[in-house]
């Protein structure tokens, strides 16, 4: 790279990436408020004439569908991990009526909210009735298509996050917008993350993880952007499909259930997921993701 392009470089950081950083974190932060273009425009600092086509043309999405998707994922969280009424959960996502909310969440993941809730349910007691199957509302046995595949190590682009891993959304938010923004996108491939703690023992505001995309020899790794290898060996992959909000299930069977009676054991690396589709043009229900165990070389 030389001089110039460094230079240049550095100006778009200056420019674009912080002003769409702003507005990400500022999207996360007044989820609860409906979006207003002129607020979003003054936090963007950009015209009010012109930064929300920027922003589509970045991102492929406007910003009312932004909004949409990220409170549907926080309701689907909500159903799963909580015991809000869904009256309060449909608020929560911005709208008047349950009904409304139903209709919404429906089309989007496939499920009334009452049925999603009552689904997951019965899965969080699975471990507990061990002598009787549970059933499942969508008609499977809860298994999974597991596959151990020795994937080589390779270079990822990241940027950090700490806190709910649910909440990782904001991280790719940021690293999508910078690599458009740099024009590197072309440059990259999967969409891929980093699980380094715990979650049945760490505190969720220190869960450490990374987003990050696949890059080749020559890629720009320009701040905040962090180079981290990945593990090479065998990985126990687990083909998910589904709202990425509902996924501690299946990490729930690949550990309860897969793992404890495979003979294999978990070598001590991060879990790794790789992103097959985008949630920006595909339905929660139809997202697929395969989820990476590392595991031990077999005795």
């Amino acid at each position: 790279m030389t001089q110039h392009q460094t230079t240049n470089l550095s100006s778009k950081d200056n420019g674009y990436i912080r002003r769409f950083t702003r507005v990400i974190e500022y999207i996360y932060a007044h989820l609860d408020e409906d979006p207003d273009l002129a607020t979003l425009a003054n936090v963007a600092a950009l015209s009010p004439w012109h930064w929300h086509r920027v922003w589509q043309s970045t991102y492929g999405e406007s910003i009312v569908a932004t909004v949409k998707r990220l409170r549907l994922h926080r309701a689907a969280a909500d159903l799963s991990y909580t015991d809000l009424p869904l009256s309060k959960v449909a608020s929560r996502a911005g709208y008047g009526s349950q009904e409304a909310f139903s209709r919404s969440f429906k089309q989007s993941y496939g499920q009334s909210p009452s049925v999603y809730r009552a689904e997951t349910v019965l899965t969080k007691l699975q471990p507990v009735l061990v002598d009787a199957p549970i059933p499942s509302l969508k008609g499977t046995d809860l298994m999974h298509d597991v596959t151990i595949k020795s994937l080589p190590s390779e270079t990822l682009a990241v940027l950090p996050h700490k806190g709910s891993y649910l909440q990782i959304g904001q991280a790719f938010e940021k690293l999508i917008g910078m690599l458009v923004t740099r024009n590197q996108i072309g440059q990259s491939g999967a969409m891929k993350a980093l699980y380094y703690s715990d979650p049945t023992r760490v505190p969720e505001d220190e869960l450490r993880s990374v987003a990050g995309v696949a890059v080749t020899d020559g890629f720009a790794m320009t701040a905040p952007l962090e180079a981290v290898e990945t593990r090479g060996g065998d990985y126990a992959v687990l083909h998910y499909k589904g709202p990425y909000a509902d996924m501690q299930k299946a990490y729930r069977w690949l550990y309860g259930e897969w793992l404890t009676q495979s003979g294999r054991v978990p070598d001590d690396a991060p879990c790794m997921e790789v992103y097959l589709n985008n949630p920006r043009d595909t339905a929660p229900a139809d997202l697929l993701t395969d989820i990476c165990l590392p595991l031990k070389p077999a005795a």
